[in-house]
């Protein structure tokens, strides 16, 4: 597997690693045996409970159709539905530990959802995925057409550390917060905050500090008095009631 530096929206880049082909293959597969299991449970009920001969005879050839378009739907959106509620992530991706993510750093929405699983139409079912394979194998991000459409990779959770725990602070018990406006940012905001400010104080890079600093406040919408707290004092005071206000203390 490859390691792919995404370049985040505050310009810094996180190292993650690509899922393999191999891998997302066998989450498809995964995927489609969820789906088979339905159809089988579906065609079950259909013969055995509905009597499906009996039920459709009356039904003209549109009418037909329909029905089984409507109780084959959640076949048709299961990938759809379940990347946009599981942050890029269906059953199968999730059993092996990848997922999609945006490369310029933010979170995939649910147009980049919806660009893919049409596009799956070109990538795989049009061709039994021979476009999706090879469109994988020779681009440098592992991408299939639907990635390459929206800027997305599928990258690998395996070994990596969760982001929340990379923001954890130690939070005494009478730890009173002073910014609720904390709660606009994301863990990812504020593991970039934190990622950057140490690296800032290792190397005492005073003007990381401030840019740092006036970025947070423009964010949060707030004016701090220089008088009040330093620009150090500020941005650990953020990522502190960001763990307070989110319940991520050690």
């Amino acid at each position: 597997m490859n390691p792919i530096a995404i370049n985040t929206s505050q310009n810094v880049n996180v190292n993650f690693t690509l899922a393999g082909v191999g891998e997302r293959i066998l989450a498809f597969f995964i995927d489609w045996l969820i789906k088979g299991t339905f159809i089988f449970i579906i065609y079950w009920l259909l013969r055995n409970i509905l009597e499906y001969n009996d039920f459709t005879r009356d039904m003209d050839s549109w009418s037909v159709g329909a029905f089984l378009f409507i109780i084959m739907f959640p076949v048709y959106v299961y990938t759809l539905v379940l990347e946009s509620l599981m942050e890029g992530q269906t059953f199968g991706k999730k059993l092996m530990k990848i997922k999609v993510v945006k490369i310029d750093g933010y979170q995939a929405s649910f147009g980049d959802y919806l660009m893919r699983w049409i596009l799956r139409l070109v990538d795989i079912y049009s061709n039994s995925g021979i476009v999706a394979i090879i469109t994988m194998v020779v681009s440098k991000n592992h991408q299939r057409l639907g990635d390459i459409a929206t800027g997305t990779a599928v990258i690998s959770l395996k070994n990596n550390v969760n982001i929340s725990h990379t923001i954890l602070e130690n939070l005494k018990e009478d730890y009173v917060p002073t910014f609720p406006q904390v709660i606009l940012l994301s863990d990812n905001d504020v593991r970039i905050i934190k990622e950057n400010f140490q690296k800032a104080l290792k190397a005492d890079d005073r003007q990381i500090i401030t840019r740092l600093s006036n970025k947070i406040k423009d964010i949060l919408k707030v004016e701090i008095d220089p008088r009040d707290y330093t620009e150090r004092q500020f941005i650990n005071i953020v990522i502190k009631d960001y763990n307070f206000y989110t319940g991520k203390d050690s």
